[in-house]
């Protein structure tokens, strides 16, 4: 027997009504059906009865509420009271964590051959890198001492390998160079100690900024650097690497060129010396090249079948570099420049020059962001292989801390280098107590061993950093799959590289983050859209461009949208819904405003309801809305009905709260729960005779397969 919906004073349909019937028409029934096609015809279909649902009549019948939110200090008070001490004391000191669980008959002897094997390479890199950043070379080792230690106690990263990095490194050089004009070239001079306080200062002003962004809970904003710009932006780094190390693999003595456009200066300056060329330096520096692509290229794979410890290479080309120019007197007779003086002992500490800090804090903010960036990159490697989890904003406490206690001790901004990470993980390091046995074997370096390294010729050292940088510069090969992938992250990549080559390694990062944050903006005003067509007796809705044999129903057009509408894409969603609909808006109203029109067709009026399927709507503000509404109006000057399904709680909210639902008797726009339900609404509108069958605007049937 067919119920008849009760009515309120309201005139608002009786809540329980629609439940009622729900539970008396909504029946399943198995059977072996014949419906869809050859494949489906043998499984038994599916048929399930039940009310056409708006979703007001849906939020009245199941009593929807929007969820209250606790008031903020109720927040914070919970907060508080689920904190203890255990908890507090794991979350500043991660080492807390694993420490209690550490394997010390298994896991030290795989710390302790890792820690030494990355405390070779810190020697060589450290050195090389310090004069990347234009300070004294023992500057280089202080790193991999001071900073790593304090990241031990409070990193969550238990593979990173901290200390020097060349990207890092060279930033720094050019603050120097700005500040100072100078560089690292005749041990303790004037010009050193001045470049030192311009070092030290940008590593106080960089931990600064990082502990900041650790209390404003900024970690999360390294997922603003895409892969593509990270891998542009460190090829393009690499390249300045290499442009910087070429005087010194020709032995030649060039002046300042300044940080824009230093690539091309700096060529332009060598071929204008290229007459001048130091031909023993050369040779030495091709010998070191040939050397160490050798070892990596053909004895490393091999060694590593047989043994985890690899070749430590660089060592071995420090040692002998060493040994070669003190002994043959290369620098008295070839006039080959070397390290130069290597004082031994800890530094004392000291202040930083706080008179520096003002100017230099616009050139310290790529530093800091790109030395935590690298390094969570690093780590969430990593922990993603070792099933640990990293903690952003730990990540940005202990790089801070590093950064301010190491720049009372002469160190410059530090980060995660990814050789001696790799290396570090590849050779079976298992936690940071690997990095404290390569601080321990670096004190004996910074006590005793230093001065052994003075003479050793800075070709040498030019040679091992341009060879340890290949992996970064075959990131070039990563190009053809960024395009494969999106054509809009292969010109991100491109722009991102050229304009770090071309102009500066800190404009370089600018033009790549603007162009990350346009790309998510432009893919935001070109959503996925599409009409749809029905699968023949279910529920089901595709896309008519890529499926056929879909069901279009007369005077009945379903559009599909897909992302979030708000004030920068409400026009292009309006253009989009006509041009995919085939209307001028505009001019159509105009035209049939007219006292002389007629329909030139049969066409002009077939469309009766425009359908806007919003399950995949994911925001929309009152700026939308209002634009929304506009459009209503202007689609029933067309004798239009606009329906809208399928929109989420949250979109639901600002329709209420805008006005454009809440009158179920005249709304702006009626919204149902689902496509199907809007489909059968306007199937009855248009059909009210074929409505009473039970397929109309209160009874919904959906056929499928099980």
């Amino acid at each position: 027997m067919k119920k008849d919906p009760e009515q309120s004073e309201s005139g608002i349909v009786n809540p329980t009504f629609y439940q009622e019937l729900a539970e008396d028409r909504i029946s399943i029934e198995a059977t072996e059906g014949t419906t869809g096609t050859d494949q489906a015809s043998a499984l038994p279909q599916l048929t399930i009865t039940r009310p056409v649902y708006q979703q007001e009549q849906l939020n009245d019948a199941y009593r929807y509420r929007k969820p209250k939110r606790t008031k903020l200090h109720h927040e914070l008070t919970d907060r508080v009271r689920q904190i203890d001490s255990k908890t507090c004391c794991s979350t500043v000191f991660p080492l807390l964590t694993w420490l209690p669980e550490y394997s010390w008959s298994r896991d030290l002897v795989r710390d302790l051959v890792s820690g030494c094997t990355v405390a070779v390479m810190h020697i060589p890199q450290g050195i090389g890198y310090a004069l990347l950043a234009n300070v004294p070379p023992v500057v280089g080792i202080y790193m991999a001492f001071f900073p790593v230690l304090v990241y031990f106690l409070f990193g969550t990263s238990r593979h990173n390998s901290m200390g020097t990095f060349a990207v890092v490194s060279i930033m720094v050089g050019k603050t120097v160079l700005a500040y100072t004009g100078t560089t690292a070239e005749d041990g303790e001079s004037e010009e050193q100690r001045t470049a030192l306080q311009v070092a030290t200062a940008v590593g106080f002003v960089v931990g600064i900024m990082q502990l900041i962004m650790c209390l404003c809970r900024l970690g999360v904003i390294s997922f603003l650097l895409s892969d593509t710009l990270v891998s542009g932006f460190t090829t393009g780094a690499a390249i300045h690497v290499v442009t910087s190390q070429i005087k010194d693999l020709l032995g030649l003595t060039l002046p300042s060129v300044g940080s824009m456009f230093e690539i091309i200066k700096t060529y332009i300056e060598i071929f204008r010396q290229i007459t001048s060329v130091n031909w023993a330096a050369i040779i030495i520096s091709a010998i070191t090249i040939v050397v160490l692509v050798f070892n990596n290229e053909y004895l490393k794979p091999k060694v590593a079948k047989r043994s985890v410890i690899p070749i430590p290479i660089e060592l071995i080309a420090v040692i002998a570099g060493t040994l070669l120019s003190k002994y043959l007197e290369l620098q008295e007779k070839y006039a080959i420049k070397t390290i130069g003086n290597i004082p031994t002992g800890l530094p004392a500490p000291s202040l930083p020059d706080f008179s520096l800090m003002p100017s230099i804090i616009i050139d310290s903010f790529p530093v800091a962001m790109v030395g935590y960036t690298v390094s969570v990159s690093m780590a969430l490697i990593f922990a993603k292989r070792e099933n640990y989890e990293i903690g952003f904003n730990q990540e940005l406490f202990a790089m801070g801390a590093g950064n301010v206690v190491g720049s009372f001790f002469s160190c410059f901004p530090f980060a995660a280098s990814l050789s001696r990470s790799s290396i570090q993980y590849s050779v079976g390091g298992r936690t940071q107590i690997a990095s404290v046995i390569s601080c321990g074997l670096l004190a004996i370096v910074l006590l005793w061993v230093g001065p052994f390294f003075e003479p050793l010729p800075r070709c040498v050292l030019s040679g091992i950093i341009v060879v340890s940088l290949k992996g970064l510069l075959m990131q070039v090969t990563q190009l053809k799959g960024f395009w494969r992938q999106s054509p809009i992250d292969g010109i991100v990549w491109v722009l991102t590289f050229l304009s770090v080559v071309a102009f500066a390694i800190d404009i370089g990062l600018l033009v790549g983050i603007v162009l990350s944050i346009c790309c998510i903006f432009f893919r935001s005003l070109k959503p996925y859209t599409c009409l749809l067509g029905n699968v023949a007796n279910t529920d089901i809705y595709l896309d008519t461009s890529r499926y056929q044999g879909l069901i279009d129903y007369a005077n009945i057009k379903i559009f599909h949208y897909c992302g979030a509408l708000n004030f920068a894409s409400r026009a292009a969603f309006k253009n989009r819904l006509c041009d995919t609909l085939g209307i001028n808006l505009t001019e159509e109203i105009k035209r049939r405003k007219q006292p002389d029109w007629k329909p030139s067709s049969a066409g002009e009026q077939s469309l009766k309801f425009l359908i806007l399927d919003f399950t995949s709507l994911t925001s929309i503000d009152p700026s939308a809305i209002g634009t929304f509404k506009a459009m209503v109006r202007e689609f029933e000057l067309l004798q239009v009905t606009i329906l809208t399904a399928g929109c989420q709680p949250p979109v639901v909210d600002n329709f209420l709260r805008c006005g454009l639902i809440g009158d179920i008797e005249k709304p702006y726009c009626r919204l149902f729960t689902t496509v199907h339900d809007a489909v059968q609404h306007a199937r009855s509108e248009l059909d009210p005779i074929g409505s009473s069958s039970g397929n109309g605007s209160t009874i919904s049937t959906i056929t499928g397969i099980i």
